[in-house]
């Protein structure tokens, strides 16, 4: 499995320096709503594609990387489903992929070379949240590679995720 994980993270390195076999522009919003809680913490965030059968492939991670020693990396097994998935087998920080929390609101991430650079087929987006103090959340967004036709695919959190969108545009 760590070959072929390797393998995807070669893959999604050398597609950067190339045309993508489809150009696709990629967009995804998401938003971490204000909690009325006594303590809040900003949430891990994870998100993912992944296609049955195959590693996922790691597109965000969001953690507290302002602790001494990159001590922050120690809670990321608390984004369980991700940590399974593919975290596990990751060091992070990881270039192009990790980065610091993030405070309440709407927030962008653009996706199109990470997506670019993957074979065609049916795929999942995934987000998890996960907050000291707090809950976990998943949400899933269906993609299917190549893209034809501009599409949107949203979905509403319950708790720790508002509002996500997912928006395709070839």
């Amino acid at each position: 499995m760590q070959n072929k994980l390797f393998s995807y993270t070669v893959l999604l390195a050398s597609a950067s320096a190339v045309l993508p076999a489809w150009a696709a522009e990629a967009q995804l919003s998401l938003e971490l709503p204000r909690l009325n809680v006594a303590e809040y913490h900003r949430p891990y965030v994870a998100v993912w594609a992944e296609r049955a059968g195959e590693p996922a492939i790691s597109l965000a991670v969001w953690y507290d990387q302002k602790k001494a020693n990159n001590a922050g990396a120690k809670w990321l097994p608390d984004l369980r489903q991700w940590w399974r998935k593919s975290g596990r087998d990751l060091s992070m920080p990881m270039d192009g992929v990790s980065g610091a929390t993030r405070p309440v609101g709407e927030h962008k991430l653009n996706l199109s070379k990470s997506l670019a650079a993957l074979p065609a087929g049916k795929y999942e987006v995934v987000v998890e949240v996960a907050r000291e103090g707090g809950g976990r959340e998943v949400q899933r967004l269906p993609l299917q590679l190549p893209i034809s036709s501009a599409v949107q695919f949203g979905a509403q959190g319950e708790h720790e995720l508002g509002a996500l969108s997912l928006s395709v545009k070839p």
